[in-house]
Formats: C-alpha cells, sequence, structure tokens
C-alpha cells in the first residue's frame, strides 16, 4: 500500500492471486466490529461545507498504484468527485522512498499524496514544507504465520523471529508498538529480518521466521496462497478507530490556495467513504491498475479495510500525537519529543473558522 518495493508487489498481484481460487478470497472473515461500522455511514466525516473552485483548478496527485487501500484516489476522478469541486488531476505513480515523496510535495512536483502515517511521520521531522491534513482510513497492516503454527498471540511470539519488508517501515514500527503494548521490548525479545514481499511467506515456511508481517493488498493474497492467519492486525482494538494512511499537501499549496487545499482534500475524503458502500464499483474501478486481479477480490479488500474511518482537525490531530507518542516508546522518536507539538507542527486544519 506504500511505496516499497514494487516489482514484487506485482508479482505478487498479478501472479499469485491470478494463479489462486477467488472464491477463498471472499470467505475471508470481516473483523465483526468493522463489519458493523462499515454499515453506519457512506458520508465523509463532517467539515462544514466546501463550495466547487469557482474555475477549474488542475493538479497532481502522488500515489501507488499497488496501493488498493488508497483506491479514493482513482474512484475521486471516475466517480466525479474531483469535478465535483471544479478540480482536475493528473497522477503520477510514485513507488520511491518517502523522504523523495515529500521532498517532490514540498518542492511543487506534485500537489498532494495519500501515503501510511507510519511511513511518513520519522521523515517529517526533517522540516518539510508539507502537512498532513486527513486520516483517510484505519487498518490493512497484519501480522501473520501457518495456520498449524502454535503461536496465537503477540507474547507467544517472545524470542522469536519476525519477517517484514523493511526494517524501517511501518509494519515494523507498528507491531513494535503492538509488542511493547503487550509487555514484550520489541529489540530484545524480537528478531527482526527483511525479505522481499514474495519471499516472506517462504521464509516462513522454511523456519527462517516464525512470523510474517505485510499489508494489504499483499497480505490478503499470501493468505490464500500460503494458507496463512492473523496473529495481529491494525484493525483490533483502539487501533481500529486511528486512520492508517492520510492526506498530506504542500504546504504552499495550503498558504496560497486554501479554498484548493480543502476542495481536493473534501474531494478525496467523498471518495473514500463513498467506497465503504460501494466496493464492488471500486474493486472494478481499480482493476484497470490491476488488471490481472479479478475486480471481486479487490472488492474483498476493501472491504475489509476501514474506510468508515476518516479524521480531521483536532481528531487527526490527536492521533498524530498518538502515533508519535507511541514511537517514542519504541525508540522510533527521542524521549524528549514533545509529541503535541510535533502533531501540531505537522499538521494542518483546513476547515478551522
Amino acid at each position: 500500500m506504500t511505496p516499497g518495493p514494487s516489482f514484487s508487489r506485482r508479482l505478487l498481484l498479478g501472479g499469485l492471486l491470478s494463479g489462486a481460487g477467488a472464491t477463498g478470497f471472499l470467505a475471508r472473515p470481516l473483523h465483526a466490529q468493522t463489519a458493523a461500522e462499515h454499515m453506519q455511514t457512506c458520508a465523509a466525516t463532517g467539515s462544514g461545507t466546501v463550495k466547487p473552485l469557482t474555475s477549474p483548478r488542475k493538479l497532481t496527485i502522488a500515489w501507488n498504484e499497488n496501493s488498493v487501500c488508497t483506491a479514493a484516489v482513482p474512484v475521486a476522478r471516475e466517480k466525479g468527485f474531483f469535478a465535483r469541486y471544479n478540480i482536475e488531476v493528473d497522477y503520477v505513480n510514485f513507488g520511491g522512498a518517502t523522504d523523495q515523496l515529500l521532498e517532490a510535495l514540498a518542492t511543487g512536483k506534485a500537489d498532494g499524496a495519500p501515503g501510511m502515517a507510519l511511513r511518513w511521520l520519522k521523515p517529517l521531522q526533517q522540516g518539510f514544507d508539507v502537512k498532513l491534513v486527513a486520516g483517510l482510513h484505519a487498518g490493512c497492516m497484519y501480522l501473520m504465520t501457518t495456520q498449524d503454527s502454535t503461536l496465537h498471540t503477540l507474547t507467544d511470539l517472545k524470542g522469536k523471529t519476525v519477517g517484514v519488508t523493511d526494517i524501517g517501515g511501518p509494519e515494523r514500527n507498528f507491531f513494535s508498538i503492538r509488542f511493547k503494548e503487550a509487555g514484550i521490548d520489541p529489540e530484545a525479545d524480537i528478531s527482526w529480518r527483511a525479505f522481499p514481499p514474495d519471499l516472506l511467506p517462504l521464509a516462513l515456511q522454511r523456519g527462517e521466521v516464525q512470523a510474517i508481517s505485510d499489508a494489504d493488498p499483499v497480505s490478503w493474497i499470501q493468505k490464500k496462497q500460503f494458507n496463512l492467519r492473523d496473529i495481529d492486525s491494525n484493525m483490533t482494538g483502539a487501533w481500529a478507530h486511528t486512520a492508517c494512511c492520510v492526506i498530506g499537501l504542500r504546504g504552499s499549496l495550503i498558504r496560497n490556495e486554501p479554498d484548493v487545499a480543502r476542495a481536493v482534500t473534501r474531494a478525496i475524503l467523498d471518495a473514500g467513504a463513498w467506497l465503504t458502500c460501494n466496493p464492488d464499483e471500486a474493486g472494478a474501478i481499480f482493476q484497470h491498475f490491476a488488471p490481472r486481479v479479478p475486480a471481486k477480490d479487490l472488492a474483498g479488500m476493501i472491504r475489509i479495510q476501514g474506510h468508515h474511518h476518516q479524521t480531521l482537525a483536532g481528531s487527526f490531530r490527536d492521533e498524530i500525537a498518538r502515533y508519535a507518542e507511541a514511537l517514542k516508546e519504541v525508540g522510533v522518536f527521542r524521549s524528549s519529543l514533545d509529541t503535541s507539538r510535533y502533531a501540531a507542527r505537522v499538521t494542518q486544519d483546513l476547515f478551522a473558522s
């Protein structure tokens, strides 16, 4: 769902899924709490009235085309959410490092982008002229093992090895947080090893690791292909009510054209909310970017993700502060960091009166 080893993710999307039966994917259970929340509303989180721009404005949105969890971006154009606010959008498929993406935003090569909060927060300390403006959705990271494994809880993994795709990536950071919450030192009690996404399940089968972590769509595919099950995810407990992916905009756009910043943010949030109640059509739209994946499988992935959860303003800032506080606990941020001040610095309330 985020910039990373895209060649491997394309292999998984294009190869493994095309050779797997579709029925097994759709049988994947939806978290009960999330299922109920998915049916509550199809409306984006409130922010007052956002009027269409008085003249058309063309913007560039950078995103990773492998990221089905950010399907709101293509949906916003296909279903007319951008047009509703008189916005025309060009897409840039970006699969590079996060600091390169933030540099592209800060220097005006792109106007906005969706991305994982846990991938963006540390690089944002470097002072990029980029602001986080909204939480787009919750959930899509998983910690998995084999069906016959005797490991069922986080505490069972004490002294074990976990495979990830990036030692500094969001999955490593998130499950370090979860281990810490469970009373396990993620540095002293857990060993971490990095593998390309397509080799993670093979490392698990060979016993080189006892659990693996990745995000949708890769996790979805691996579970079917290799008969895996979840130990933990960010779709349980309080983290199911915390934004996983966020919307970032270049700072100069916010300062110089606040109406444009509000309009593009609202269009993406509107599209994200639409996904909640229209996963089948959203899957069909996204299939353009994953032509070898059946649309119904893409719809299944969208259904289990937290598109019911969006945040703005103070609620969003509180979520970023919570992430920052948790990252302090696992050593990603220095212990002296004022997380409330940090969250206020990297976020922007576009809709303040």
